[in-house]
Order: structure tokens, then C-alpha cells, then sequence
């Protein structure tokens, strides 16, 4: 008998006349696994800046992500998620809280407050679950905790408030006294490209997967799990190691789209004159092509990283009882129609990858959807499946209804939003259902429509077509029917209102507005 058939059977043996509790404890000590809990846990895997279109299983063969692609094999992949206010903070208070914009009240980039009425941590703590976020959480202060028990952060090399490191530079620190962790020399909303200069288990990429392994191995408590798995990539810097970038070596990369409707935004521009994160510019097709296959190395290096979390969940005896999403808080233009970075209402910038893999007890049939859905729903989602009540002023909804029920009752459009960034030009609202995407800019009233069934890349702009004017209209108002909640600054006399003011934060944003007085 070798040492471990020894051990086990002393074990077993020593507490016969046991508990079943205890005889399963024994198990779990024996062989690393956690005891099935009574609710499932929940494991949320997002990344910061990526694109909708930019995995294999979203439709582009150009991407290495067989891990995310698995997962959304053993799930459900839904084609058209959409970052409401495609920026990373007021995205992610819309995570956060499952409300609207106008209901959480960040309208645009600002800051997040430090308590709202839903919070999913918090909600999730209450309902039994132990809590812990891991990466970056954009938050403010940057370590609050929302109803974690605790997080470890990496904040993109921000600091907001004096003598601030993040745990990941920390660590850096400990890990390479001295060193630079930002020796690639890009910035963080640059979309140059370069290779990791420092060992690639220094990267945050791995920090974050690798500690998000190291919780779930140590993780042996009868409370259901509640983790928040938050990578900093592939917003830029775009940096991979090299050995992923040379993955990239031969591969054909997309070049970016171009409409018919965005001109004025394309003369030809040098980058090496132009600002290193200018939000438009015409760089050229190959410029964008080399942005896009370092952004799709580190895609790939998120990907091994979830593969091996989803590895450690598999061996804990926890990835068949646990619901597992993956999705970003917003995307990444990469040269269409001459657009760079986030918070505009085209699909690099709106659309998000959005996968829900269900715990073993929720029989689900649908593999795909279509229906529109948001951020905001995951934290419904979270509560129904946990058995708790969603609240009635949640504005978000159960993705359960989507697959479960023949006939679901959901939203009919998704809207979209952003005050004023970058230029007086990009401010903004939307509709869409992912098949229509109607458009207004509030400073000026320009309108735009695509047929995204026929037209993916918004190449042709419907809305001056006579063939078109009907649909144009029913957009219209359904836009005024969506902003008559806000009063005459946005809908007067059953008109949109021209705006010549941006709004950042709305009445509902909680307590004192960060850049304001009042």
C-alpha cells in the first residue's frame, strides 16, 4: 500500500461513525476540492477595453482565444452585449449597481461614488457569499470595497490620492527591487505598440491570473464564492511578451473599417507628429493592423490565464456549480472610421463580448441570443440565480429569462450614452437592438442609422435615404419616448432638445458631484 492509499483509508476509516458533513470535509482535505455549496458560485471574468468582435468565437478567425471559446461552448455566448456608456468608469458603476446611466447617474467619464442603494458585492455578502475582486476595479477611493471582504487591485499605474500603490506595483516590488514595471515606455491610452520589456510572469496580466489561482486552490470555506477577476488588458498599453505577439507572426489581421459618413475625420496623418493617444487620426492601414495584433497577443495571454483559473476551479470540484461570465466594460475603436480608443457609439467602441456559462443545476438549451442586453444585467442575473429577489427598481434584468423561458419578455432596445469627450463632436446618445443603431449627437442634432444585419461596420450612414425616412422616424421616437424622463434640457414640446451643454452626472448620481459645489 503506498502512502497516499494509506493515508486515505485511515482518514476514511478514523471517521465512520462520522458526520456525512465530516466524512466529505475529510475528502475535500484529501483531495483539494471545496464541498458543493447550497447556492452557486460566481465567478466574474472581464477584461478593460476589448471588443465585442475580438475572440474566435464572436467571428474573428484571426484571434487565439480557445479558452474564453470553450467556456462560451459551455454556455451561453450572447452577440449582442453593449457597454451603455462605453468608458471605463461609468461603465463599470453600471456593473456595479445593474441601473441605467441616468439612474446611477454618470453620464460620461467621471468618478465613482463611494456608495450607491445596489451594489453586487455588497448584495452578494448579504446573501452568503465570501467576496474578493482581484485586478482593476476603477473605483474611487481606489481601494474601496463595495461589500467585498477584501481586493487586490491593479489600477493601471494610476495613483488618485497621495502615497497610493496599487497591490500589483507592490508586488512588482517585491518581485524586482528597483525596477521599472513600465519599461515598454507606452502610456496607458496610447495606441502605439511594443513587447513586455521585463519577465513576463512580471506582467499584470499574469499578477492578476496567477493570484486569482492562488485564492481559488486556497479557497476551502462552506460559503459559496463571489470573485471578481478584473485584467487590466487589452486596454493599452499594447504590450505583450514576445512569445504571443509571435503568435501573430503570419496571421491575417482585419484592417480597420471605414464609413462613408466619417471623412472629415480622415486626412492622412503622421504618427509620429500626431499626439500619441489623439482619439482620431488617419495613421495608415498597417499602423492599425500593428495595434491590432499586439492587442490580439494580449488577448491571447488573458486567454491562457482564464484557462488556468478555469483549470483550478475543475480541479477544486467547483466549475460545474459555478456561474461564470466573461465580458469588458467597453471596446476599443483601433482605426475604424478613423477612431481610436472608447466612448463613442460605434461598434468597436459600444459592443462587448458577454458569455455566461451556468452552474449545473440551470438545464439551459439556448446556446446563442441575440436580444439585446448590457452590464447592467449581470447583477440580476447574479441575485436570481444566488435565490435572492431582485429589486423592483433595478433596472437591469435576469439573463434566466432569456434562456429559460419560450417566450421571454425583454427590452426592445439597448441605450447608449456619453457626455462630451475628447471634442464637442462626440456627445452623444443611441438605441439599438443590435440589428438597427440609431444615433444622435446632442450639440448639433447630426443623426446617424445602420442596418447592422446588413452593414456590421456601419460603413453607410441610412439616415438621409428616402427608403429609410420611415425607420428614421420610428428611431426618433423612440429616442424622444427614452430621454422624456429628463425633463425640457433633453425633450421639449415632444422634440429632442440641442443641447449646448454636455451633462456629466444627472440629478440621480449619489450625494455631492466630484467637480462641482453644490
Amino acid at each position: 500500500m503506498n502512502r497516499r492509499h494509506f493515508i486515505e483509508k485511515s482518514l476514511l476509516t478514523g471517521i465512520t461513525a462520522g458526520s456525512v458533513h465530516g466524512r466529505m470535509q475529510a475528502m475535500n482535505r484529501l483531495f483539494g476540492k471545496t464541498r458543493k455549496p447550497a447556492k452557486p458560485h460566481i465567478i466574474l471574468l472581464m477584461t478593460d477595453q476589448h471588443r465585442g468582435d475580438a475572440l474566435r468565437c464572436t467571428g474573428n478567425p484571426a484571434v487565439i482565444s480557445p479558452n474564453i471559446d470553450s467556456l462560451a461552448a459551455d454556455g451561453t455566448l450572447f452577440t449582442n452585449g453593449y457597454s451603455s456608456v462605453p468608458s471605463s468608469t461609468p461603465a463599470r458603476t453600471g456593473l456595479l449597481t445593474g441601473l441605467s446611466p441616468w439612474h446611477h447617474g454618470m453620464l460620461g467619464y467621471g468618478r465613482v461614488a463611494s456608495g450607491y442603494n445596489y451594489e453586487m458585492p455588497k448584495m452578494l455578502l448579504e446573501a452568503g457569499y465570501y467576496t474578493f475582486g482581484i485586478g482593476k476595479m476603477h473605483w474611487y477611493p481606489q481601494k474601496s470595497l463595495h461589500g467585498f471582504h477584501a481586493t487586490l487591485v491593479d489600477e493601471s499605474g494610476r495613483a488618485e490620492t497621495p502615497d497610493f500603490i496599487s497591490d500589483y506595483r507592490a508586488w512588482f516590488q517585491l518581485q524586482a527591487p528597483g525596477q521599472n514595471p513600465d519599461l515598454t515606455g507606452i502610456g496607458w491610452n496610447e495606441h502605439r505598440a511594443g513587447i513586455y520589456r521585463s519577465d513576463e510572469k512580471l506582467h499584470p496580466t499574469a499578477w492578476t491570473g496567477q493570484t486569482a489561482c492562488e485564492l481559488i486552490r486556497n479557497y476551502n470555506s462552506d460559503k459559496p464564492l463571489f470573485l471578481k477577476v478584473s485584467f487590466a488588458r487589452p486596454h493599452s498599453p499594447y504590450d505583450p511578451p514576445q512569445r504571443y505577439l509571435d503568435m501573430y507572426r503570419n496571421a491575417e489581421i482585419p484592417a480597420p473599417v471605414i464609413g462613408d459618413w466619417c471623412g472629415k475625420y480622415g486626412e492622412k496623418t503622421d504618427p509620429a507628429a500626431a499626439s500619441k493617444d489623439a482619439p482620431w487620426g488617419n495613421f495608415g492601414e498597417e499602423y492599425s493592423k500593428n495595434s491590432r495584433r499586439h492587442y490580439y497577443a494580449n488577448i491571447t495571454f488573458i486567454d491562457d490565464q482564464i484557462g488556468e483559473i478555469i483549470h483550478e476551479l475543475k480541479q477544486k470540484g467547483m466549475y460545474e456549480h459555478a456561474l461564470i461570465c466573461f465580458t469588458a466594460d467597453h471596446g476599443d475603436m483601433l482605426g475604424d472610421h478613423y477612431h481610436w480608443r472608447k466612448t463613442y457609439a460605434y461598434e468597436g467602441s459600444a459592443k462587448i463580448p458577454y458569455i455566461v456559462k451556468w452552474p449545473e443545476n440551470n438545464r439551459i438549451n439556448v446556446k446563442k441570443s441575440d436580444a439585446p442586453v448590457e452590464l447592467r444585467d449581470f447583477l440580476p442575473t447574479f441575485l436570481d440565480v444566488a435565490g435572492v429577489e431582485i429589486p423592483a427598481g433595478m433596472d437591469g434584468k435576469s439573463l434566466l429569462q432569456l434562456v429559460t423561458q419560450p417566450k421571454p419578455q425583454w427590452r426592445k432596445y439597448i441605450d447608449l450614452e456619453h457626455a462630451q469627450c475628447y471634442g464637442k463632436d462626440n456627445y452623444w446618445c443611441a438605441l439599438t437592438d443590435g440589428k438597427l443603431k440609431y444615433i444622435r449627437f446632442f450639440g448639433t442634432g447630426e443623426e446617424l442609422l445602420f442596418d447592422l444585419e446588413k452593414d456590421p461596420g456601419e460603413l453607410t450612414n441610412r439616415a438621409g435615404l428616402r427608403a429609410c425616412q420611415r425607420q428614421l422616424d420610428t428611431m426618433r421616437n423612440e429616442m424622444i419616448a427614452h430621454l422624456t424622463e429628463r425633463g425640457d434640457g433633453f425633450v421639449k414640446d415632444g422634440k429632442l432638445v440641442t443641447r449646448a451643454e454636455s451633462l456629466l452626472y444627472s440629478p440621480n448620481y449619489p450625494g455631492r458631484h466630484p467637480d462641482s459645489s453644490v
